[in-house]
């Protein structure tokens, strides 16, 4: 379901507001991923994309593809660290919705609602069409929020 920014519940909004600020915690230059795992109002679990532990931030200097192949994403990243049954629980996901791999995890973990914003970048369009497959074929909500050009949620001026 597509949703304006305007017509979400104000805990989607926070929640929400409170992924793109987890992204930035992110040490990749160019994509900062940051996820919330939220059961009604309360905070279960927070997540960025980033290496493994252990691994030192110095192999940022991989190439592109070397670098993705070890990124932990922040939505497996989130549901590792929750270390709870998930069931039922809502995942928000900032700038973007799970790929397809991370979606199969989240359903598998018994997520049941995903909230996100809309996104259009061409590479990724492939990777979120099975996303969106994947959200209708287990009844999992997926909210892709359409983001108004004047409204930059997280906006701290």
């Amino acid at each position: 379901m597509n949703l304006k920014w305007k017509d979400l519940d104000k805990w989607d909004q926070r929640f929400l507001d409170l992924a793109k600020h987890i992204s930035t915690w992110s040490k990749d230059p160019s994509t900062q991923v940051g996820a919330v795992i939220a059961n009604d109002k309360e905070i279960v679990s927070l997540g960025y994309n980033g290496y493994p532990m252990y691994i030192k931030d110095e192999e940022s200097n991989d190439t592109r593809d070397k670098k993705l192949s070890k990124i932990v994403h922040a939505e497996i990243n989130a549901i590792l660290f929750a270390r709870t049954n998930l069931l039922g629980f809502t995942l928000y996901t900032y700038p973007f919705m799970p790929c397809n791999n991370c979606m199969s995890i989240v359903i598998q973990a018994g997520i049941m609602r995903v909230v996100a914003p809309y996104s259009y970048a061409d590479r990724w369009q492939e990777s979120f069409a099975i996303s969106r497959e994947l959200c209708r074929k287990s009844d999992t909500e997926l909210l892709e929020i359409n983001m108004l050009p004047e409204h930059d949620i997280g906006s701290r001026d």
